[in-house]
Protein backbone atom coordinates (compact mmCIF):
# COMPACT_ATOMS: atom_id res chain seq x y z
CA UNK A 1 0.00 0.00 0.00
CA UNK A 2 1.05 3.55 -0.58
CA UNK A 3 1.63 6.03 2.23
CA UNK A 4 -1.93 7.34 1.76
CA UNK A 5 -3.32 3.85 2.39
CA UNK A 6 -4.56 3.37 -1.16
CA UNK A 7 -3.37 0.26 -2.98
CA UNK A 8 -1.13 0.72 -5.98
CA UNK A 9 -2.32 -0.41 -9.40
CA UNK A 10 -0.02 -3.42 -9.13
CA UNK A 11 -1.50 -4.33 -5.74
CA UNK A 12 -5.02 -4.06 -7.15
CA UNK A 13 -4.11 -6.38 -10.02
CA UNK A 14 -2.56 -8.90 -7.61
CA UNK A 15 -5.58 -8.60 -5.31
CA UNK A 16 -7.85 -9.46 -8.25
CA UNK A 17 -5.75 -12.54 -8.98
CA UNK A 18 -4.14 -11.09 -12.11
CA UNK A 19 -0.49 -11.22 -13.06
CA UNK A 20 1.10 -7.78 -12.93
CA UNK A 21 2.54 -6.66 -16.27
CA UNK A 22 3.46 -3.22 -17.56
CA UNK A 23 0.68 -3.52 -20.16
CA UNK A 24 -2.00 -4.36 -17.57
CA UNK A 25 -0.88 -1.54 -15.29
CA UNK A 26 -0.98 0.87 -18.26
CA UNK A 27 -4.40 -0.45 -19.37
CA UNK A 28 -5.97 -0.03 -15.95
CA UNK A 29 -4.50 3.42 -15.48
CA UNK A 30 -5.51 4.52 -19.00
CA UNK A 31 -9.12 3.46 -18.43
CA UNK A 32 -9.24 5.17 -15.04
CA UNK A 33 -7.63 8.35 -16.38
CA UNK A 34 -9.98 8.43 -19.38
CA UNK A 35 -13.66 9.07 -19.73
CA UNK A 36 -15.65 6.22 -21.30
CA UNK A 37 -12.94 5.30 -23.81
CA UNK A 38 -13.11 2.86 -26.69
CA UNK A 39 -10.46 0.19 -27.24
CA UNK A 40 -8.64 2.18 -29.93
CA UNK A 41 -8.28 5.24 -27.69
CA UNK A 42 -7.12 3.03 -24.83
CA UNK A 43 -4.58 1.30 -27.10
CA UNK A 44 -3.20 4.69 -28.14
CA UNK A 45 -2.89 5.79 -24.52
CA UNK A 46 -1.21 2.52 -23.52
CA UNK A 47 1.26 2.80 -26.41
CA UNK A 48 2.18 6.27 -25.14
CA UNK A 49 2.96 4.75 -21.75
CA UNK A 50 4.69 1.46 -22.57
CA UNK A 51 5.43 1.42 -26.29
CA UNK A 52 4.09 -1.15 -28.72
CA UNK A 53 1.07 -3.24 -27.78
CA UNK A 54 -1.13 -5.10 -30.24
CA UNK A 55 -4.84 -4.41 -30.51
CA UNK A 56 -5.43 -8.08 -29.65
CA UNK A 57 -3.41 -7.69 -26.42
CA UNK A 58 -5.46 -4.60 -25.55
CA UNK A 59 -8.74 -6.50 -26.03
CA UNK A 60 -7.45 -9.46 -24.02
CA UNK A 61 -6.30 -7.14 -21.24
CA UNK A 62 -9.60 -5.26 -21.20
CA UNK A 63 -11.46 -8.56 -21.00
CA UNK A 64 -9.32 -9.72 -18.06
CA UNK A 65 -9.74 -6.41 -16.20
CA UNK A 66 -13.50 -6.44 -16.81
CA UNK A 67 -13.83 -10.06 -15.66
CA UNK A 68 -11.86 -9.20 -12.52
CA UNK A 69 -14.23 -6.32 -11.77
CA UNK A 70 -11.53 -3.65 -11.99
CA UNK A 71 -13.16 -1.85 -14.93
CA UNK A 72 -16.61 -1.80 -16.48
CA UNK A 73 -17.60 -2.33 -20.09
CA UNK A 74 -20.45 -0.26 -21.45
CA UNK A 75 -22.17 -1.39 -24.66
CA UNK A 76 -24.36 1.44 -26.00
CA UNK A 77 -26.50 0.02 -28.82
CA UNK A 78 -25.12 0.98 -32.22
CA UNK A 79 -21.74 2.05 -30.80
CA UNK A 80 -18.46 0.30 -30.04
CA UNK A 81 -17.85 -0.85 -26.47
CA UNK A 82 -16.61 1.76 -24.02
CA UNK A 83 -14.66 1.19 -20.82
CA UNK A 84 -14.63 3.04 -17.53
CA UNK A 85 -12.93 2.78 -14.17
CA UNK A 86 -16.00 3.54 -12.04
CA UNK A 87 -17.14 0.16 -10.75
CA UNK A 88 -19.15 -1.33 -7.93
CA UNK A 89 -21.71 1.45 -7.46
CA UNK A 90 -24.40 0.50 -10.00
CA UNK A 91 -24.45 3.92 -11.65
CA UNK A 92 -25.99 4.57 -15.06
CA UNK A 93 -25.19 6.61 -18.16
CA UNK A 94 -26.42 9.49 -20.27
CA UNK A 95 -25.61 9.17 -23.99
CA UNK A 96 -25.94 11.93 -26.58
CA UNK A 97 -27.69 10.72 -29.74
CA UNK A 98 -25.84 13.32 -31.82
CA UNK A 99 -22.17 13.36 -30.78
CA UNK A 100 -22.00 10.17 -28.69
CA UNK A 101 -20.84 11.91 -25.50
CA UNK A 102 -21.28 9.73 -22.41
CA UNK A 103 -21.71 10.90 -18.83
CA UNK A 104 -22.21 9.05 -15.56
CA UNK A 105 -25.41 9.51 -13.59
CA UNK A 106 -26.21 8.06 -10.17
CA UNK A 107 -29.38 6.07 -9.50
CA UNK A 108 -32.41 8.33 -9.44
CA UNK A 109 -33.64 7.58 -5.91
CA UNK A 110 -32.08 5.94 -2.89
CA UNK A 111 -29.51 3.16 -2.89
CA UNK A 112 -29.66 1.33 -6.24
CA UNK A 113 -33.47 1.14 -6.41
CA UNK A 114 -33.26 -0.16 -9.94
CA UNK A 115 -31.99 -3.48 -8.57
CA UNK A 116 -35.52 -4.26 -7.44
CA UNK A 117 -37.18 -5.52 -10.61
CA UNK A 118 -40.96 -5.54 -10.82
CA UNK A 119 -40.66 -9.29 -11.53
CA UNK A 120 -37.18 -10.79 -11.10
CA UNK A 121 -38.39 -14.20 -12.35
CA UNK A 122 -36.15 -15.89 -9.79
CA UNK A 123 -32.96 -14.10 -10.81
CA UNK A 124 -30.56 -12.88 -8.09
CA UNK A 125 -30.15 -9.35 -9.51
CA UNK A 126 -26.83 -7.68 -8.66
CA UNK A 127 -26.54 -5.04 -11.37
CA UNK A 128 -28.83 -2.99 -13.59
CA UNK A 129 -27.77 -1.18 -16.73
CA UNK A 130 -29.77 1.90 -17.59
CA UNK A 131 -28.90 4.19 -20.47
CA UNK A 132 -30.64 7.53 -20.80
CA UNK A 133 -30.61 8.78 -24.42
CA UNK A 134 -30.96 12.38 -25.53
CA UNK A 135 -28.87 15.38 -26.55
CA UNK A 136 -25.95 16.74 -24.55
CA UNK A 137 -26.00 20.47 -23.71
CA UNK A 138 -23.67 21.37 -26.63
CA UNK A 139 -25.69 19.46 -29.24
CA UNK A 140 -28.97 20.73 -27.78
CA UNK A 141 -27.74 24.31 -28.05
CA UNK A 142 -26.45 23.75 -31.60
CA UNK A 143 -29.83 22.39 -32.72
CA UNK A 144 -31.78 25.29 -31.27
CA UNK A 145 -29.49 27.88 -32.91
Amino acid sequence: MTASGNPTTAEELRGAGLRVTAARVALLEAVRDGDHLGAEAIASEVRGRVGHISVQAVYEGLHALTAAGLIRRLDPPGSPALYEGRVGDNHHHLVCRSCGAVADVDCAVGHAPCLTASDDRGFAVDEAEVIYWGLCPACSTARSS
